[in-house]
């Protein structure tokens, strides 16, 4: 039975793959959006937005997931040396707090495509939740390792909030950022029963919001 799931959902892909390429093609400057950081305890959230330059591809992009650290870091370069527009944008961690996080990643991804230098006519998005854009919106369930630019803005996304973690590292030194970027491993979760929230950490979100009502 697995098996048959495996193909069918392999079919599937490359017909989801093979109808946004056909997209794609209608327009001239086409956008691959994505986010990274929507389930951390801690932190912002991120997105990027990249438009890809066709005479000067780009080998391995793929899903920031299952790529190294030390991969992704360098294709994060080639993706900022070689695509005609890329953005890098977040909502911040008080955002996320006011408006949930789903509506600050959508915000976030608003403002990726925003800061792109060329105007996209189409914005390819990963998932299925689009954020408002001027241009044409289209979702694209598991994008990120169906469509390049999608990729592209998935290593962007994922490698700016690394960074990002390991300059909150820095300042709250006794939560271990650097190890779990945020999320809620057990180290983690110790952490925060040992020391309390920061002021980097996402009231909102239960684990957080559970210690503070107790505390």
């Amino acid at each position: 039975m697995s098996t048959v799931k495996k193909t069918r959902t392999s079919r599937v892909s490359t017909h989801q793959a093979d109808l946004f390429a056909s997209l794609s093609q209608e327009a001239t400057f086409v956008a691959g959006v994505d986010e990274a950081g929507r389930g951390p305890l801690a932190g912002d959230v991120f997105a990027a937005a990249v438009i890809l330059d066709p005479s000067r591809p780009i080998t391995g992009l793929a899903d920031s997931k299952v790529l190294t650290a030390s991969r992704r870091d360098a294709l994060a370069l080639e993706i900022q040396e070689k695509a005609l527009s890329w953005s890098v944008s977040k909502a911040t961690v008080e955002e996320i707090d006011q408006i949930n996080i789903l509506q600050a990643t959508l915000l976030a991804m608003k403002r990726a495509v925003e800061g792109l230098h060329i105007a996209p006519e189409l914005a390819l998005v990963d998932g299925n939740q689009p954020p408002r854009l001027l241009c044409a919106v289209r979702t694209v369930v598991k994008g990120d390792s169906l469509i390049e630019a999608i990729s592209a803005a998935s290593i962007l996304a994922k490698t700016a909030r690394d960074h990002d973690l390991l300059r909150l590292h820095a300042l709250y030194p006794d939560y271990g950022f650097n190890l779990h970027k945020g999320y809620g491993t057990a180290l983690h979760m110790a952490r925060l029963k040992q020391f309390g929230p920061s002021a980097v950490h996402r009231r909102s979100f239960a684990p957080v919001r559970v210690l503070l009502e107790s505390n």
